[in-house]
């Protein structure tokens, strides 16, 4: 294990817009907001972000020319209810059928709303579009420190209940190229560490590649399909 995953962070132009969407849709709660940043948690434990990206280009699923890069799916008892009440906030639907329904959220960013035994609104995971979901999935099972737990025609699922990444098989993606704005990140994972070197080592060797941007506390990788995700030292 290299790090812990600590934040699922969307990019938006309107990020106070898009945190208010999510109090509304997923009960997320507000724990810190300002000019550039908004954190939000969810009631079974999850911590979110939303980002300024004032150049923020949203995908268009399922328009192939615009594909998503990552998704939140989120258990609901009642998909149908539950959808007419995120197009009342704001949300356009995309897809469906009677098992979940996907919709965009006011930054373009697809989500699920996935029927399950539940009261309120849990999350599932974080689903990261990919070519190759084992190899992917044996990548971030390495760098969290999450086990396997399925592996399946439609993609591959790592961790446990209360906090897990699935890896879904697509037949073609368009890797984001950040910091290049002809090719931007949708979301990015944000991942706490202990030693900044030596994550950084151990993260370089599962195939991880290091991009431009660093800050005090923080460090901008790819994974070796292009997703980026931060490296973090300190609570902050």
């Amino acid at each position: 294990m290299v790090g812990k995953l600590k934040t699922v962070v969307w990019d938006a132009p309107d990020i106070q817009a898009l945190a208010d969407f999510y109090v509304g849709v997923a009960g997320l709660t507000q724990h810190y907001g300002d000019d550039e940043w908004v954190t939000l948690y969810s009631s079974d434990g999850w911590r979110f972000g939303v980002q300024r990206a004032p150049d923020h280009v949203p995908p268009r699923w399922p328009d192939p020319a615009h594909p998503q890069q990552m998704h939140v799916d989120f258990q609901v008892a009642d998909i149908e209810a539950s959808a007419e009440d995120a197009e009342s906030l704001g949300a356009r639907r995309l897809a469906g059928n009677d098992h979940w329904i996907t919709l965009a959220d006011p930054a373009g960013h697809p989500f699920d709303l996935c029927r399950a035994d539940v009261e309120d609104t849990v999350v599932f995971a974080v689903t990261i579009d990919t070519v190759d979901a084992p190899a992917l999935g044996r990548f971030y099972s390495g760098l969290l420190g999450l086990d396997i737990t399925y592996d399946g025609p439609e993609g591959v699922l790592i961790g446990t209940e209360g906090q897990q990444v699935m890896f879904q098989q697509v037949a073609a993606l368009r890797r984001p190229r950040w910091p290049d704005p002809a090719h931007p990140q949708q979301l990015h994972l944000d991942i706490t560490v202990d030693d900044a070197d030596e994550a950084e080592r151990a993260a370089l060797a599962l195939g991880a590649e290091r991009l431009p941007g660093d800050g005090e506390n923080w460090r901008v990788y790819a994974d070796p399909h292009g997703h980026p995700f931060c490296l973090l030292t300190g609570a902050s």
